[in-house]
């Protein structure tokens, strides 16, 4: 599928470009990257744009000064562009994570072999690099796992070679789910089920770990079935997000009986460790 790119610069930046990207959100885009100047967004090519640029303060809010670019990017470009800049990624001496294509590469700790796609979760982003090392970071790994927005399935990989026996990776992007199981065959996993959907597709609970790296908007919706899926003593991992969001987050998780246990912060992004309590 071709992806919508919306390079968006907004003056005065603070709070309109962190309004319109919740905003965005909300009305279908799903991944977002800030800039200087505002952000970048992005979303499936057949997306209805002007409806969802009409309902934003991108379009209403008359105090602002909005330039707008957009480019279509098509699917078939994404391979040669990663295979041109894809760097092996090195999670302290934790793991290391390589496309097929480092053939000669150092390996350090575990070693996950990530074939570099559209789907997010190469472990280049500093969320991913965090949630990764929060599996390693664990007292143990719990049995039964839950990622949710699993991308490239990196974290649902890290969790079976770490010791889970029962995983669910799950992306409402067909394409990452066909990635994620390209992935889990290509690092030998057995134990991994990657099925596409929201957290509605999720009918299982029981879950003793969570690991969820998608952004602040969709994290907030999902908490209360979070909570709900995983049982009392279960660890929930969230990421996604900037180190500002992390208060919100916590305050917000709280309220489901979700207690924050740390704080991970890499280049002003965030993770966050949360234990579920007696409700």
């Amino acid at each position: 599928m071709d992806t919508l790119e919306l390079k968006v610069d907004i003056q005065p930046k603070d709070p309109w470009s962190e309004i319109a990207i919740a905003q965005l959100a909300d009305l279908g885009f799903d991944s977002f990257v800030e800039t200087g100047s505002g952000f970048i967004a992005y979303a499936p090519a057949n997306i209805d744009l002007e409806p969802i640029l009409n309902a934003s303060v991108l379009r209403t809010e008359r105090e602002i000064q909005v330039t707008i670019q957009q480019e279509i990017i098509p699917y078939q470009n994404w391979n040669a562009e990663w295979e041109t800049n894809f760097q092996p990624v090195y999670v302290e001496e934790y793991a290391s994570i390589l496309a097929p294509f480092h053939t000669g590469a150092q390996v350090h700790g575990m070693k996950v072999v990530i074939q570099p796609q559209m789907s997010f979760g190469t472990g280049h982003h500093q969320t991913t690099w965090m949630m990764t090392k929060a599996l390693f970071e664990l007292d143990e790994m719990p049995n039964k796992v839950l990622d949710m927005g699993a991308g490239t399935g990196v974290l649902a990989i890290v969790a079976e070679k770490l010791g889970a026996k029962a995983i669910l990776a799950v992306d409402i992007e067909d394409w990452s789910v066909e990635n994620s199981v390209e992935n889990v065959t290509r690092n030998g996993c057995q134990y991994i089920t990657c099925i596409c959907g929201d957290i509605d597709a999720v009918k299982e609970t029981d879950f003793g770990l969570i690991a969820a790296n998608i952004n602040k908007n969709v994290l907030k919706v999902h908490l209360p079935h979070y909570s709900r899926l995983l049982f009392e003593g279960g660890i929930l991992l969230l990421s996604g997000f900037f180190q500002s969001d992390v208060d919100e987050l916590v305050h917000c998780a709280a309220e489901y009986n979700l207690q924050k246990v740390e704080v991970l912060v890499k280049d002003e992004w965030a993770a966050i460790k949360l234990i579920k309590t007696k409700g």
